[in-house]
């Protein structure tokens, strides 16, 4: 499962992108200028940057710039409500892959999004995506093996698991989890998260004499 960093400060758009990425299984967290998005990025790791241009501080051509003095192929989409050639150009210039003009329809964004991380990253047919010693968890057909045998996992087991994979080893938070996993609507004061998370180590960690899946006091879960 991917993961989206939107940059954009205009909180009602904001809120109707990320709902919509959620839904179509594209994992998105908001920004609201160019300065929370670098500490954001100190944090979490992302495969896709959506940058509005006018934002506070930073703005979103200035973030692209900076990216890319970092980050020569992470691919980055910019929103802007200019539409001219001259603003396009300058866009380009900075580092962004794809422009995008205000308003735009939510299918679209998607459809380019979608092009964007199909260029950035090619996938061969039974490929593995994430390796964590010797978990191995392929995306593209939602299947996560260890030590070479096939572990089977409920929808949401994986949606866990995955999103664990992603963090890159830092710990997740219940909530996190609750948003990402199981969408706006979860039940707060459910133990829910906890029985899921034992559910997995018996999955994925009895037999091993390696435990992959860890729990950080007051963080969160992690994969490490």
């Amino acid at each position: 499962m991917y993961k989206i960093l939107l940059l954009e400060d205009d909180y009602k758009m904001a809120n109707e992108v990320k709902i919509y990425l959620d839904s179509q299984d594209l994992l998105c967290d908001i920004v609201y200028d160019g300065g929370l998005f670098f500490k954001h990025l100190q944090i979490e790791s992302y495969d896709l940057y959506v940058l509005d241009v006018n934002v506070p501080l930073l703005n979103g051509i200035e973030v692209c710039k900076k990216v890319r003095m970092t980050n020569k192929s992470k691919p980055i989409l910019i929103l802007t409500a200019y539409s001219d050639v001259e603003n396009k150009i300058i866009a380009f210039d900075s580092g962004a892959d794809d422009y995008l003009v205000k308003p735009f329809y939510l299918k679209e964004l998607l459809a380019r999004i979608k092009a964007l991380l199909r260029r950035s990253y090619p996938r061969e047919n039974g490929m593995p995506t994430v390796i964590i010693d010797d978990l191995i968890i392929y995306t593209g057909e939602m299947k996560v093996t260890r030590a070479g045998a096939l572990i089977k996992l409920t929808p949401k087991e994986y949606k866990l698991i995955e999103l664990l994979a992603l963090a890159e080893g830092k710990p997740v938070s219940k909530q996190t989890i609750a948003t990402k996993v199981w969408g706006i609507n979860f039940e707060t004061g459910t133990n829910t998260i906890e029985v899921y998370m034992n559910y997995l180590r018996n999955k994925v960690d009895k037999g091993h004499t390696k435990a992959l899946l860890h729990t950080r006091a007051g963080f969160g879960y992690y994969l490490k």
